[in-house]
């Protein structure tokens, strides 16, 4: 079982020029849409200037969300450049914005295509590449009294608490990397059969 995935860890630019235009890449984690929706807005106020604003990602522990956008550019001449650029370095949760500045000259749908994947390619080459864990959320709905278990729960299984509410009922959210789920499941079934239920179901 595949349990993580590669991304990249830090914001990085790269940089390529052709006959006058300037195209600037820039390589940013993301994790949601709303995100990139969010960092695409700081990249146009920054380079609001520029003529086009090209992009591509991809979301999801398993890549499972792409997009690709031309901005104005002939058809597939920039997006799907950028796009493939991700996916040969098999990354997700990454968004790659290259920005360009028109020099008078046009460059051609074949110009344009090698600007585009040269400009993320640099972006890209110049961050750091780091494997993050694939995850379920859980959450765990337990009587107080059985507090000392579900702790001891996430300190076996190294989970990572998301979220506690302690209010009415005991209620945890926490991240499992998927290879260690299923034996976790199998444990608090095991726990279930011979004490107080502890209750418990992943999450979307």
């Amino acid at each position: 079982m595949i349990d993580s995935f590669q991304t990249i860890a830090e914001r990085s630019e790269g940089f390529y020029k052709e006959k006058g235009s300037k195209f600037i890449g820039i390589a940013i984690p993301v994790e949601s849409e709303i995100e990139v929706k969010e960092r695409l807005e700081e990249v146009r106020k920054q380079y609001y200037d520029a003529r086009h604003h090209c992009y591509a990602y991809i979301l999801g522990q398993h890549g499972e969300q792409t997009r690709a956008n031309d901005d104005g550019e002939p058809g597939h001449s920039a997006g799907d450049p950028i796009l493939g650029q991700i996916k040969s370095k098999e990354l997700t949760n990454a968004l790659v914005v290259v920005v360009r500045y028109f020099g008078g000259t046009k460059l051609g749908v074949s110009g344009l295509i090698t600007a585009y994947k040269t400009a993320a390619f640099e972006a890209l080459n110049t961050n750091t590449i780091q494997q993050v864990g694939i995850v379920d959320r859980i959450e765990f709905q337990f009587a107080y009294e059985q507090m000392n278990d579900v702790m001891k729960l996430v300190k076996d299984f190294d989970l990572k608490i998301k979220s506690q509410d302690f209010t009415t009922q005991c209620i945890m959210q926490v991240e499992s990397v998927v290879s260690r789920t299923e034996r976790l499941l199998d444990k608090v079934q095991l726990m279930n059969d011979t004490g107080t239920p502890i209750s418990l179901k992943t999450l979307d």
